[in-house]
């Protein structure tokens, strides 16, 4: 049907769109006219970029948007370029770089402006990717079952919890990662090993995590399973003899489609690897957050430093500061830095690589920031600049507010998600007195739609 209709669009019912624009998280967006008097009908439909006309189907249906997935590209639009790589996490990739840069610039901007009613700060020119492919130094795969039965190692079909696309080379991993990816799975089908059923809850074979070390050429393989001893841990170790430096294996009793928890093995080599970073040296565990783009990290890093402004006596507070990576390569410009993250052994790392590193004047604690500020404003003092790197939901009030009542002059904010950078942005403009003074973002991850930016607020005089 053409996309004019009285009313909003049932679950289900086929639509033929025209793109107009790109949301924040990649959809694109159309809008539905209604009946007369009535405002449009917006449709998020996946998979379709601005100029394109498509036929979608429509997945889920609100009171004022709908969902939709692309099942057919009617008229193309004139951006759009040929594919790279038949690949579910590069959906970006029919955009050109260049207009790739652009959206998602322009997404911070209205994030800020529509989201957080933020004006007067500079926004600065997107900073792009050193590498536009083979830029990732993890990915977790999954296992799946082909339409012939044939075991295959991939991702998730866009839009499905459980149909997994195989593919023979990720232009995401280095080619050294996609061997020892085909070496599993080689050895997987040889012993006649059967992926885990998402549907039935029963299997064996669920995900397959490959980290590297870019600057050490370290190689980790993680193979995670249902719990079950019907798997030879010997002939995993020989299947990666020469390619990987670390093998582990993972037992996870749940349900879920999740790579952390269970019961970790050790198989082969050493239980995690090293990573050189703005001139140190981290150790990563299985289970470590560290930037899953060591380049840009860097880069990312080096803005976040800048914009903290330290000249050797400040005390720094690095918050959700995982194994270290931000305040230790900031410590050698401060006076003291003061480290806080809720995983114990993202701490300990974190306290590892400071020593391993020779680096004295930081310290690292665990607890959750919403509930460990005051004692540690308490016994470390107040600080002068406070980095914070939250999750993706950002930060709740309770530890902005948190935040204000340190009291630091100015505060770095490195973000993953515009959308949740702008209200928290907004809260410290309005009830701290903070000025948002400019903001960097950072292109982490080509081919995608996310974004990945660096703000500097400071405290009003």
């Amino acid at each position: 049907m053409e996309a004019t209709t009285k009313t909003r669009p049932e679950r289900g019912q086929e639509l033929e769109l025209t793109i107009d624009d790109l949301a924040f998280g990649g959809a694109g967006v159309a809008r539905v006219e209604l009946e007369a008097g009535r405002p449009p009908y917006v449709v998020f439909a996946r998979d379709a970029i601005p100029g394109d006309r498509v036929r979608a189907v429509v997945t889920k249906r609100k009171r004022h948007y709908a969902e939709a997935r692309t099942v057919a590209v009617l008229e193309p639009s004139p951006e759009r370029v040929d594919p790279v790589a038949d690949h579910p996490g590069a959906p970006w990739q029919v955009l050109p770089y260049a207009r790739q840069l652009e959206v998602k610039h322009h997404q911070v901007d209205d994030a800020l402006r529509r989201l957080g009613k933020l004006d007067g700060f500079e926004l600065r020119d997107i900073v792009p990717a050193v590498e536009q492919w083979r830029y990732r130094n993890k990915l977790e795969f999954s296992f799946g079952h082909d339409d012939s039965g044939a075991l295959v190692c991939g991702f998730h079909a866009p839009g499905s919890w459980e149909d997994i696309v195989g593919l023979e080379d990720c232009l995401l991993q280095s080619e050294r990662g996609n061997e020892a990816r085909r070496a599993v799975l080689d050895w997987a089908r040889g012993a006649g090993l059967r992926a885990y059923d998402r549907r039935a809850q029963e299997g064996l074979l669920r995900n397959l995590v490959v980290r590297e070390g870019r600057r050490t050429g370290e190689l980790q393989v993680r193979l995670v399973t249902s719990e079950t001893d019907a798997l030879s841990a010997e002939e995993l170790g020989e299947a990666l003899v020469g390619l990987a430096d670390s093998v582990l294996w993972t037992r996870i009793a749940g349900v879920a489609e999740v790579t952390a928890g269970g019961v970790t093995q050790t198989v082969a080599g050493a239980d995690r690897i090293t990573e050189e970073l703005s001139g140190l040296r981290f150790s990563i565990g299985a289970e470590s957050f560290f930037q899953t783009n060591t380049e840009m990290a860097e880069v990312l890093y080096g803005i976040a430093a800048d914009a903290a402004g330290l000249r050797g006596y400040e005390r720094l507070y690095d918050l959700f500061c995982g194994i270290g990576t931000i305040g230790l390569s900031m410590a050698a410009r401060a006076g003291e830095v003061w480290g806080v993250e809720v995983v114990e052994e993202a701490v300990a790392d974190a306290i590892q690589n400071a020593k391993a590193n020779g680096i004295r004047n930081a310290k690292f604690f665990a607890g959750d920031v919403r509930l460990a500020m005051r004692d540690l404003v308490e016994e470390a003092g107040r600080p002068e600049v406070l980095v914070v790197d939250p999750p993706r939901a950002g930060l709740s009030q309770k530890v902005v507010r948190r935040v204000i009542e340190a009291g630091p002059k100015r505060i770095v904010y490195v973000s993953c998600n515009p959308t949740t950078l702008a209200p928290n942005a907004a809260q410290l403009v309005a009830d701290g007195g903070y000025v948002l003074r400019h903001v960097t973002p950072v292109d982490m991850f080509p081919q995608t739609p996310h974004i990945e930016c660096v703000a500097l607020l400071e405290r009003a005089l």
